[in-house]
């Protein structure tokens, strides 16, 4: 490449240096860092706040259905459970054993019809 070939590179002068500092380069990495994490952060706290009320809600009126003498229900969110990774409903007796009640899939939802 020549400069008679592209003109507009007859007056260019390279510099040595880079154009912003060191300092700089790692302030602005940061603040994307920092800004990018605030911007996500209170929706991932929200949607798993919302999930958390809705499969302990769910679970109730499962254990309230299916195991009636229950003391108690408990939803967990579980990665490695028999019925698959997701969230589990448990229904809690007087002594504190838990009894598999029903999954409820990996974003829990309102009870459906129950038979």
């Amino acid at each position: 490449m020549t400069f008679e070939e592209h003109p507009e590179l007859a007056e260019y002068d390279p510099q040595e240096r880079p154009l912003r500092g060191r300092r700089r380069t790692i302030a602005t990495r940061v603040f994307v860092i920092v800004a990018v994490s605030a911007l996500l952060l209170p929706g991932i706290l929200l949607t798993i706040s919302i999930q958390t009320e809705t499969a302990s809600y769910t679970c109730g009126v499962y254990t309230r259905h299916y195991e009636p003498d229950a003391v108690d229900s408990s939803a967990r969110f579980e990665l490695f459970a028999p019925a698959g990774p997701g969230w589990q409903c448990y229904a809690l007796n007087t002594e504190g054993d838990a009894s598999f009640v029903a999954p409820l899939g990996l974003i829990p939802s309102a009870p459906h019809a129950l038979r």
